[in-house]
């Protein structure tokens, strides 16, 4: 036998090992959410569009929200403002949340349109306005009272224009902005926005991207992954402070989630090359999953 034979081999046990779980998971709906570096990164958006087309063509739902939060930063300095944060929030005024809507709803969606496109996909951009019912957020994560100007909170997920792109074979393609009643918009934290989805469409799996392994009982150490969490056990780990803050909107949105019917949530490394399927067709992962105990 020689090197070729083996390579092949290699290749054929990939593909045997990944048959239980496209089985188990076909006609399944997965909600992934991404943005941060990975949309600035051409190598990186690219890897997340093709794991999403796969996922597509073994017959899982797919749907797609993304942030872009380097982008408006971008753009807001091009129109003369000056990025404001405040607890983790952007300070979004009117002005602001006028350029949060064009980049996300017009550029950066587009944008990942065409690259899923590129790979033979069939997407499909959809405003988050017209799935997202908002209200202004008016307290922290802590409950403390806040005013960050359009910084929304999710009131109720209208599915309705997700459902009828899945059922006609087209992949969502999602923006974290909502609006209300009277059509004011409001800018959303995008983990929050995927998980409310999830929530609302049923979703089997939530997976976050993220630009670390997943959660690290050392954040200085990545060979200390958590690769199972269990629901029960998130509280005591905020309180060690192993889950930090920036981790608070991410954590929050899966253990809601979890609750309202979504089986499992995934945190892995979107850098890292084809890391859904490697999270989600392996026996041993790459991140970690929280789940109910």
């Amino acid at each position: 036998m020689d090197i070729s034979d083996i390579d092949i081999e290699k290749k054929a046990h990939v593909l045997v090992e990944a048959l239980p779980y496209i089985q188990r998971f076909r006609g399944s709906l997965f909600v992934i959410k991404f943005g941060g570096s990975l949309l600035d990164e051409r190598e990186a958006l690219a890897n997340v569009a093709l794991d999403a087309v796969f996922l597509s063509a073994v017959g899982i739902k797919v749907v797609l929200v993304h942030g872009g939060g380097k982008a408006i930063s971008r753009a807001m300095t091009d129109a003369g403002l000056v990025p404001e944060f405040r607890g983790g929030l952007r300070v979004t005024d009117a002005k602001t949340i006028e350029i949060v809507a064009k980049v996300l709803d017009e550029e950066t969606n587009l944008g990942i349109c065409e690259v899923v496109q590129s790979r033979y996909g069939r997407p499909l951009g959809i405003p988050g306005r017209k799935v997202l019912v908002a209200e202004k957020q008016t307290v922290d994560a802590d409950g403390k009272p806040m005013d960050a100007g359009f910084i929304g909170k999710v009131v109720r997920v209208d599915p309705h224009a997700v459902k009828h792109a899945l059922d006609n074979g087209y992949m969502p393609i999602i923006t974290p902005v909502g609006a209300d009643e009277s059509g004011q918009l409001y800018n959303i934290n995008a983990d929050v926005a995927a998980g409310a989805i999830a929530s609302a469409l049923g979703a089997r799996r939530l997976v976050y991207l993220c630009d670390v392994p997943g959660l690290l009982r050392d954040p200085k150490n990545p060979q200390s992954l958590i690769s199972t969490l269990y629901l029960d056990e998130v509280t005591g780990l905020r309180e060690q402070g192993v889950i930090s803050s920036g981790m608070f909107p991410k954590v929050d949105s899966a253990c809601e989630a979890l609750t309202r019917g979504v089986r499992r949530v995934h945190f892995i490394d979107g850098r890292v090359s084809h890391s859904i399927l490697l999270e989600i067709f392996t026996d041993e992962g790459i991140g970690t999953e929280i789940m109910n105990r």
